[in-house]
């Protein structure tokens, strides 16, 4: 079975807001799975997020940083 193939580039900020998140939940000393469950997502979902494979819906990214306890905004600066 093909492995599914994108049909455009997943841009830069979708990367470096996972990357953020990564940062931000080592930060806090948290758990991925942890995360994930509190922001009402399958772990591996949260996983495919950080390393920036998948793009976001907004209403996932404003669970997220509900999860992490954080401003949206904060997800976007370093």
């Amino acid at each position: 079975m093909d492995k599914r193939v994108r049909k455009s580039k997943i841009p830069q900020v979708v990367v470096e807001l996972g990357m953020r998140i990564d940062a931000i939940i080592k930060e806090k000393g948290l758990k991925q799975r942890d995360v994930a469950h509190d922001a009402g997502l399958d772990v591996e979902n949260l996983r495919k997020y950080i390393k920036g494979r998948q793009e976001m819906k907004v209403s996932t990214m404003l669970r997220i940083a509900e999860a992490l306890e954080v401003e949206v905004a904060d997800l976007f600066m370093g």
